[in-house]
């Protein structure tokens, strides 16, 4: 067959594609009023997250947030909350398209909350590496799966009248050398596989926005790819706005582009340069207008236009936020094993309960970086364990230290020595010693870019609370960033500390901020009066203003041997071990990819030793991405919960208990060890990283290697057992057609239950390169015990369709395998495409 395009190739890089011809009109007429200096002006932002506003065209400003599991706001302050979401992982995990679509329409509540227009997410890039740092962040492997979701998140953000920002265009797959690195990828997969998420989200979901990304694809940096006209806005009719990653835009050359906003600002490469460009003959001042037109149709879209409706005027879908993070994460965990019917376990036969693990008190509800929010609460798996079971004895032991650097000071802890009330006084002073700015804080992790706070002109910050502690002993006290920091308790100084950027990304104090602390002894109840004062010419410039830094204590790992020995004595006494093991934030972050993927200290140690102890143990995974779990055959039990959001305990406990069961199913193919893996560079050699494996990625190119991972792509169980059967499917098509494929499927036991039926193609001989097996469709189905359903999945001939030059449709017979997993496929059906 001839090849054929997605959409008919026609251009619409003038961004009308949407358009009535009275919105074109009128951006026009709004444009016209515009001299050139102020429609140069709006193609750099303000500042950091906003947009210039234009007052005699009635224009406000666009507020933009970071906020793919969360919408965070302007400010970085526990003063003003964000409602922490399970991470991307989890949500992928769930298969469930209504759930993402609420995600994002739960999201956009947050945005309209906090006055935010535009929501910087959904990552949408692919799990190419398991080493990938920023792989919570993302969807999963296969690009159909992620495709399906990132639209539905789009859709729902959108329809409650926030925009979504599908990032990062394009093959922005691992974080070593991201601002500079090249990815050398061909025609084939970049069609196929790394583009296909995004033309989802732009061509059905019609996102107001996409993200160009940092890298090169192919030799040319992504601001200045002509990937940004085609197929973006010529094959796929993008109407909205390119904005940039934030510094990403680095010439003026990215203005001749397709590239439309430039972030952050003020400053940046166009400005004045492209005034002159422009009136130098150097660059058309239509492609300015252009640019223009869609930054103020995005303004008409989130009512930041005087005079025209915006977009959605009332939210569409609004729920309790809380109860659908609670929700999500339950639908989103993964029961990897579950032997003998070990969960959910009966609350009421219980006696005494060990909970073990760092990650049990201290619970990873987010990855690091950019994604990160301030919840108001957090219920860690202590908490919500504790909570469900009332009268039980539940114990915890530490057992391993897994969270490096500095953990908050709990609020109930601690008192402001100037207020008297729960917090901490923060002030900034000059160096005389002068006040210049203080606010009361009620937390001890401190933030600060833009606002009030005089970072750029103070001498140094001064931290200052009253702590009391619950219990007795020797703790380390201190406070972890870049710069020079000095350290006192009750009025001595007892340390002075000069700390490096660890790795060189933008922004590393955020992002891995090294530590210093200092010996005190803690006497339950007893009050002590603990103070900071940071230097804030010290602190890391890569980002001009930017101050972070946290006080608090950091775990004691004195003594790894006597933890596990205190681990296994809890365990042994108990009638049933909950062992929480995970990553901590100088695993899995933005910034950084990862070195391997073992549990970081002495975690796997920690699990035997315990399960040797008492054999009723349950591992519970606290991870954004896939980690090696060598113990996994000697446990009864294992559920991957993944980075859960603020209602992480809750959701735990509702799962462990039998409140609801574990919705997941893997978007990721989990492996037994490091080495089976057959994609695995992220590292760039000579500057690029090369994608030699073409289409082959995930669990294609473990199907292809016919290596055994520990977890298939797809593997998940649950509460309940199933039987799938009586597959039919279209038996003949044509190109631009659906397949109907069925299945009836059964819950054969005794309790209601979900399960995803997942449709794959394959084919038995082809004149192009084609996976063993690739998804094309999928259908999460819920039912009642001992009842039988039928579903229904529609798969678009487009599945079967290669690239070369043009989409090819190869006439001949697919079988279309039907089942539970990439690996569990019982029932098959073919369709011949004609």
């Amino acid at each position: 067959m001839t090849p054929r395009d997605r959409i008919d190739g026609t251009d619409h890089t003038d961004g009308s594609a949407g358009d009535t011809a009275a919105e074109t009109a009128r951006l026009q007429g709004l444009l016209e009023r515009l001299s050139l200096q102020e429609k140069v002006q709006l193609l750099t932002g303000r500042d950091f997250w906003n947009t210039w506003p234009i007052e005699k065209i009635g224009l406000r400003r666009i507020l933009v947030s970071d906020g793919p599991s969360g919408v965070r706001g302007e400010v970085w302050d526990e003063r003003s909350p964000s409602l922490n979401f399970p991470s991307a992982t989890a949500l992928s995990s769930s298969w469930d398209l209504d759930i993402a679509t609420r995600y994002g329409a739960a999201s956009a509540v947050e945005a309209r909350r906090k006055g935010v227009d535009v929501i910087l997410g959904p990552t949408i890039n692919l799990h190419r590496s398991p080493l990938g740092g920023r792989h919570f962040e993302a969807f999963s492997e296969d690009p159909r799966l992620t495709a399906d979701l990132a639209a539905a998140y789009v859709r729902g953000a959108q329809e409650n009248g926030v925009g979504a920002t599908p990032k990062h265009y394009v093959a922005n797959d691992y974080e070593t050398e991201r601002f500079t690195s090249d990815t050398v990828i061909g025609e084939r997969a970049l069609r196929e596989l790394y583009l296909l998420a995004f033309e989802r989200a732009v061509v059905d979901a019609h996102a107001w926005l996409v993200m160009s990304a940092y890298n090169s694809i192919n030799g040319v940096t992504a601001t200045e790819n002509d990937l940004l006209r085609r197929p973006l806005k010529t094959d796929w009719g993008f109407d909205g706005v390119v904005i940039s990653d934030w510094t990403a835009v680095r010439s003026l050359a990215s203005a001749a582009a397709e590239q439309d906003l430039v972030m952050p600002g003020p400053d940046g490469p166009w400005g004045d340069a492209l005034v002159a460009a422009v009136r130098a003959g150097e660059i058309d001042e239509a492609t300015i207008d252009r640019k223009v037109i869609r930054i103020l149709r995005l303004a008409a879209r989130v009512g930041a236009l005087d005079g025209i409706e915006p977009a959605v005027a009332v939210p569409a879908r609004v729920e309790d936020g809380l109860a659908f993070a609670r929700e999500a994460a339950a639908a989103g965990s993964v029961l990897l094993k579950n032997d003998d019917q070990t969960l959910p376990l009966k609350a009421g036969a219980l006696g005494s309960v060990a909970v073990i693990g760092h990650n049990a008190l201290q619970a990873r509800t987010q990855g690091g970086g950019s994604a990160t929010v301030l919840p108001e609460r957090v219920i860690s798996p202590l908490e919500g364990i504790r909570e469900a079971l009332p009268g039980v004895d539940v114990r915890y032991s530490l057992g391993a230290v897994v969270q490096k650097g500095i953990a908050e000071l709990p609020l109930e802890q601690i008192v402001n020595p100037a207020t008297g009330e729960h917090g901490m006084l923060v002030r900034f002073l000059d160096a005389a010693g002068t006040e210049l700015f203080r606010e009361d804080r009620r937390a001890t992790g401190l933030f600060y870019f833009g606002g009030d706070a005089p970072t750029t002109t103070a001498d140094r910050l001064e931290l200052s609370l009253d702590w009391t502690p619950r219990s007795t002993g020797t703790v380390q006290f201190g406070y972890s960033a870049v710069g020079r920091g000095r350290i006192f308790v009750d009025g001595v100084m007892l340390k002075e500390d000069v700390s490096e950027a660890v790795g060189m990304d933008l922004g590393a104090s955020m992002l891995n901020p090294p530590s210093a602390t200092v010996e005190v002894a803690a006497v339950a109840g007893t009050a002590v009066r603990l103070a900071i004062e940071f230097d804030l010419a010290t602190a890391d410039q890569s980002i001009p203003g930017l101050v972070s830094i946290t006080a608090g204590l950091e775990a004691d790992d004195s003594d790894p041997d006597g933890l596990i020995a205190a681990a296994v004595e809890t365990a042994a006494a108990s009638d049933v071990a909950i062992v929480v093991v995970g990553t901590n934030a100088q695993v899995e972050s933005e910034g950084y990819d990862r070195e391997n993927l073992d549990l970081p200290g002495r975690q796997d140690e920690l699990v035997r030793a315990i399960v040797a102890a008492n054999p009723r143990t349950i591992v519970v995974v606290n991870a954004g991405s896939p980690v090696l779990l060598p113990w996994r055959d000697e446990v009864p039990a294992v559920l991957l919960t993944y980075f859960g959001g603020q209602e992480y305990g809750h959701a735990l406990a509702d799962m462990l208990f039998g409140a609801v069961e574990p919705g997941g199913r893997l978007p990721t193919t989990w492996p037994k060890t490091m080495a089976d893996v057959p994609v695995i560079d992220v590292t760039p050699k000579g500057g690029a990283v090369r994608y030699d494996e073409g289409i082959h990625i995930g669990y294609r190119a473990w199907l292809r290697s016919e290596t055994e991972p520990a977890f298939a792509f797809g593997h998940g169980l649950g509460y309940t057992t199933w039987r799938i059967q009586a597959a039919t499917a279209t038996p003949v098509v044509s190109e631009g057609g659906i397949v109907t494929v069925t299945a009836e499927v059964t819950n054969t036991g005794q309790r209601r239950g979900k399960q995803v039926v997942q449709v794959y193609a394959s084919r038995a001989a082809s004149a192009v390169d084609r996976p063993v097996r690739w998804l094309v469709g999928f259908a999460p189905v819920v039912v009642e015990a001992g009842a039988s359903t039928t579903v229904t999945i529609e798969v678009p001939t487009r599945a079967f369709a290669d690239w070369s030059d043009g989409w090819n449709y190869e006439a001949g017979e697919f079988t279309l395998h039907v089942g539970s997993s990439v690996l569990d496929l019982p029932e098959a059906a073919t369709v011949a495409l004609v």
